[in-house]
């Protein structure tokens, strides 16, 4: 999967928010790999509808990681095998990073970093179960000064993963603090698999340091991404040694236009008009008259409101 002339750059999994449409509008920026939003295993074994409509994408967005969630071997391989044989995705990647309350209070996500025996037992059920390259993303720990990531990494490796992918911050840090690079190196000391690191990269700067310090294999953008898929084409263009030309506000308003209007095809505008709120206003912040659209883009109920909104307020950009 992975080139010998750059690192890759991967989309990071970003539950509501790294839809097909979002994946789509990154990979035309540069993105060499996408991953979908989390999907629960369990939600797969018990046949839930929302869970499977996750699970879509276009043949644009390859290739594409599928992401699963769950801490029981079984149903993960379940999942696993399901995906691989129905949805065919480029690889398949087992979530253990996850820190919000909801998944670590069943078990899932970054409780997982606690018990390198479920560890070893669910990546390898993952492992059996699918032919496709294996991936796990983990965390630096999960207590505040817990660096058991190097010692799960190994564990992983052992199970049969192909790749790792590595958040530098505690589950207990949640996305607070800073994202500590020394663990991501030593993490990709420990093992032999390539490894990604993710955590902090808001910039092409911030993910030429990252890899700087760790020696890793690529990079993962999460909530840099936001608003700014161009960061992929901006990252691109420092490891090929090429000139970067930032994109101007118009050309900014215009990717948002098309973002959403891909999100509405997809999902129609009931749905599609309240998720892309945020969106636009992650385009736009920073940006001449910036909080007074955003009040009125988050009550904006329709395209063509948006549309008018985002007219009247690149005016204000001449």
């Amino acid at each position: 999967m992975f080139s010998e002339n750059r690192p890759a750059l991967f989309l990071a999994p970003l539950a509501g928010i790294t839809d097909s449409a979002f994946r789509q509008t990154c990979k035309e920026y540069g993105a060499d790999y996408t991953v979908s939003e989390m999907i629960s295993a369990k939600g797969l074994y018990y046949r839930d509808k929302k869970t499977g409509n996750l699970l879509r994408f276009e043949e644009c967005e390859r290739p594409i990681g599928i992401q699963v969630f769950g801490s029981e071997p079984d149903i993960v391989a379940f999942a696993v095998r399901e995906i691989t044989e129905k949805n065919k995705p480029d690889f398949i990647d087992i979530n253990m990073g996850c820190p919000m309350p909801k998944i670590v209070n069943n078990g899932d996500g970054s409780a997982l970093l606690k018990n390198p025996k479920q560890i070893f037992a669910v990546v390898s059920a993952a492992r059996k179960a699918t032919s496709l390259p294996l991936s796990v993303k983990i965390r630096k720990g999960f207590y505040e000064n817990e660096e058991t990531a190097p010692e799960n990494a190994k564990v992983i490796e052992s199970a049969g993963a192909d790749f790792i992918t590595v958040h530098g911050r505690t589950r207990e840090q949640m996305y607070s603090g800073l994202s500590d690079a020394e663990t991501i190196r030593k993490t990709k000391q420990a093992v032999s698999i390539p490894v990604i690191a993710n955590g902090d990269v808001f910039s092409a700067d911030d993910a030429g340091a990252l890899l700087q310090k760790t020696d890793c294999d690529g990079v993962m953008v999460a909530r840099g991404a936001l608003g700014n898929p161009f960061i992929f084409e901006e990252i691109k263009s420092l490891f090929e040694k090429k000139p970067y030309t930032p994109p101007s506000g118009r050309q900014r308003l215009d990717a948002a236009l098309r973002h959403i209007r891909l999100s509405c095809e997809k999902k129609g505008e009931k749905i599609a008009i309240p998720e892309a709120r945020k969106h636009m206003a992650w385009y736009i912040k920073g940006m001449r008259g910036a909080s007074k659209a955003k009040t009125r883009i988050f009550t904006a109920k329709t395209l063509s409101e948006l549309e008018e909104i985002i007219a009247e307020f690149a005016t204000n950009l001449q």
